[in-house]
C-alpha cells in the first residue's frame, strides 16, 4: 500500500503511511501523538491505556488481532515534515464483525442479500475494547484540528483504494465523532454506565448520597458475596505475577467461552501486558481458602478506572457485582479517580450507582443506497437512544433533591 496524500489549505500537502505492524512505529512516536507527553515533553503514559503503543501492541503480538483472526492491522501514521509523527490512528482491515461492541451485523446481512460483499471493511478502533478515547492520535499544538481531519480524510481515502464496503469509527471522543460528522460520515450513537466519584471520601460516603432502599440493597449484596469466607485481594505493580495471570487466564477461558464462544484474548496477552503496563493494571481477585476463585481486570487511567473482563470458577451470590463494581468504587474512591467505566450494556449496574452516558460511533459507507438505508435507520435509532437514556437518568439510584 503506497503513500497517501491529503491536500490541506491550512497547512502544506500532508503524506499519510500505512504499516501492518505497530511494532513498525517508535513508541515513544506514537505515544507522544497518544497524549503521552508531559509539561516538560517526557514522554510517558498515555491517559487512555488502550491507545497507547503497549497495549495495541500485545494486541498483535499475542496472536489476538492480526490477520488470522480477522484484524489485520493498517495503522495510519501521518509524517511531520520535520521529522517523526505528526499523527497515528489504529486502523485494521477486518473479515467480520466481532469484538468490536458496536453491531453492525444487520448491516450485513442486508447488503449480502441483496447481492453485494459488506466484508472486508475498514475499523478505526482499539479491538475488543468497548472504551471511549481519542481515535485521531495527533500531538498537541497549533493545526491540531486540522491534522485530524486529515488522518479522517486519509482513512477514507483508504477505503476507497482498498475497495471495501465502509469505514467505522467506533468509540471515538464526542468531539471526534463531530468532526466526522462534518466530514460526512453517519454518526451513531449507543449507551454504557459509568460511576462518577463526587468526591467521595469512603464507600459510606458514596452510599449516603443513594436512596434509603438502594443503598440497603447494595450492603445485603456486599456481605452476601463475602459468605463462605470468601476474601477479596487486589494485585497491582510489580506484585503481578504468571501465576496471578494463569488463575485469571482460566476465569477468562470460562466466562469467554460461555459469552462468545471463541475468546479474543490467548494466554500470551496477558503476559505481555503484565509486563510492559503492569502499573496501569489492577486485578482484583476473589478467593476461598487461599485458592482463586474469580477475578477481574481493570486498567488505571489518569482519572478513571476501566473494568475490562470478569470471570469466575465458582457461582456465589453477589460476587460479580462485587469484584466488578464495588471494589471498582473503593478503588476509585482510594486512590482519587473520577470515575469508573465498567464495560458495554448492562442496565443492572444503574441499581449500583452507575448512570448513563452516551456512546459513540462514526460510519462511512461506499454504496449510495446502504449509505441512505443506514442514514435513515440511524436518525430513529439516535432519538430511541436518547430517549432510553433519559428514562433510565429517571430511574436513577441516588436520591432526589429536595
Amino acid at each position: 500500500m503506497g503513500d497517501i496524500e491529503q491536500r490541506s489549505q491550512a497547512t502544506e500537502d500532508a503524506v499519510v503511511r500505512v504499516v501492518q505492524r505497530i511494532a513498525a512505529v517508535p513508541a515513544s512516536e506514537w505515544d507522544a501523538c497518544a497524549g503521552g507527553a508531559d509539561s516538560s515533553g517526557k514522554i510517558g503514559h498515555p491517559d487512555n491505556p488502550f491507545i497507547s503503543h503497549a497495549f495495541l501492541h500485545a494486541l498483535e503480538e499475542s496472536g489476538s488481532a492480526t490477520r488470522t483472526t480477522g484484524w489485520l492491522p493498517q495503522h495510519l501514521l501521518l509524517e511531520d515534515p520535520a521529522g517523526g509523527l505528526a499523527g497515528c490512528m489504529p486502523c485494521y482491515l477486518k473479515s467480520h464483525s466481532y469484538g468490536e461492541y458496536v453491531f453492525d451485523h444487520a448491516w450485513a446481512d442486508a447488503y449480502e442479500r441483496a447481492g453485494s460483499s459488506y466484508y472486508p471493511k475498514l475499523q478505526v478502533a482499539v479491538p475488543f475494547t468497548p472504551v471511549t478515547g481519542r481515535r485521531l492520535l495527533v500531538r498537541e499544538g497549533p493545526g491540531r484540528a486540522e491534522r485530524e481531519a486529515i488522518l479522517l480524510q486519509a482513512a477514507a481515502t483508504l477505503a476507497d483504494r482498498l475497495d471495501v464496503s465502509s469505514l467505522h469509527v467506533t468509540f471515538p471522543t464526542r468531539e471526534e465523532w463531530g468532526l466526522a460528522g462534518q466530514l460526512g460520515f453517519l454518526q451513531r450513537n449507543d449507551q454504557q454506565f459509568h460511576w462518577r466519584n463526587e468526591t467521595h471520601g469512603s464507600f459510606e460516603d458514596f452510599l449516603a448520597v443513594l436512596a434509603s432502599r438502594k443503598r440497603k440493597a447494595i450492603r445485603i449484596e456486599r456481605r452476601r458475596a463475602k459468605e463462605g469466607g470468601i476474601e477479596i485481594e487486589w494485585v497491582t505493580g510489580s506484585d503481578l505475577t504468571e501465576a496471578h495471570w494463569d488463575a485469571f487466564f482460566a476465569f477468562y477461558m470460562d466466562t469467554g467461552s460461555r459469552k462468545w464462544g471463541s475468546p479474543y484474548l490467548t494466554r500470551s496477552f496477558f503476559s505481555l501486558i503484565g509486563e510492559a503496563m503492569r502499573d496501569q493494571i489492577l486485578l482484583v481477585l476473589a478467593k476461598r481458602g487461599g485458592h482463586p476463585i474469580a477475578g477481574a481486570l481493570n486498567f488505571i487511567g489518569s482519572d478513571t478506572l476501566y473494568g475490562r473482563y470478569w470471570g469466575a470458577l465458582e457461582e456465589h451470590a453477589c460476587l460479580h457485582f462485587e469484584v466488578c463494581y464495588y471494589q471498582a468504587i473503593d478503588y476509585a474512591i482510594a486512590h482519587r479517580l473520577a470515575r469508573v467505566e465498567a464495560g458495554a450494556q448492562g442496565a443492572h449496574k444503574l441499581a449500583r450507582g452507575y448512570l448513563p452516558v452516551p456512546t459513540y460511533s462514526a460510519h462511512w459507507i461506499a454504496d449510495p443506497a446502504l449509505r441512505r438505508a443506514v442514514a435513515d435507520y440511524l436518525t430513529r435509532e439516535r432519538a430511541a437512544v436518547a430517549h432510553e437514556i433519559a428514562l433510565l437518568g429517571e430511574e436513577s439510584p441516588y436520591r432526589k433533591p429536595e
